[in-house]
């Protein structure tokens, strides 16, 4: 009764079959109706409209998620920038702090 291959069904169909089955229509009538490869196919639809509603029947994009675009640095905010200069410039402070405290003891 399986099917050992991997199909890909569309959003309308699952949810035709899901709302069926919470009909009170049974998995393996349906499952052998729609030529599903298993009921446990069905069930598993089920549960995740259930647990997540009907949004998550539909398909998933595959592959790895693309990085979210950075702006070019013309469009970085003025504060944004102002804030790393801020940072650098108190790096640059304690660094010439610490150079001046060195001499300073170099000479005594």
């Amino acid at each position: 009764m399986t099917k050992p291959t991997k199909q890909s069904y569309s959003f309308d169909f699952k949810l035709a079959l899901v709302e069926r089955f919470l009909a009170g229509e049974t998995a393996p009538d349906l499952a052998a109706e729609a030529d599903l490869s298993s009921p446990l196919l069905l069930k598993t639809w089920v549960r995740v409209y259930r647990r997540e509603g009907a949004d998550a029947l539909r398909p998933k994009p595959k592959g790895r998620p693309r990085k979210p675009e950075t702006p070019p640095p013309s469009e970085t905010s003025e504060l944004e920038r102002l804030r790393r200069e801020n940072e650098r410039l108190r790096a640059e402070v304690a660094y010439l702090g610490k150079l001046r405290a060195l001499r300073a003891q170099k000479q005594r």
